[in-house]
């Protein structure tokens, strides 16, 4: 699967299961309606699917794809929550997509 595929799927995957994270935390912590769980549950079940589109066996899809929720999850700090990332946050997110791109890119047998 080509890098920048791999990459955009990893995006998506990530978005998903932030959402599916994000809408119980604002029923339990900000008080908003039970009902926001069933889309959350819908994107959960995107999130696990969207995982299995990727041609490598899941753990080592699962452990690149979490140096992508790492950044995916501060652009939503940022974008969503309003909160500005730290210097040492994006510096945090380069490591991790950097292990990111060696394990997806890394030459396999």
């Amino acid at each position: 699967m080509p890098f920048a595929h791999a990459l955009g799927l990893f995006i998506l995957t990530a978005l998903a299961e932030i959402v599916g994270c994000y809408l119980p935390y604002l029923w339990l912590r900000q008080g908003r309606s039970v009902w926001w769980l069933v889309p959350a549950a819908a994107s959960l079940a995107l999130f696990a699917w969207l995982l299995t589109l990727h041609p490598t066996g899941a753990a080592r899809t699962y452990a690149a794809y979490g140096g992508v929720y790492i950044a995916v999850a501060l652009a939503w700090l940022w974008l969503v929550e309003g909160e500005r990332p730290t210097p040492w946050d994006v510096v945090g997110a380069l490591v991790a997509i950097t292990g990111m791109a060696i394990i997806i890119l890394a030459p396999r047998r």
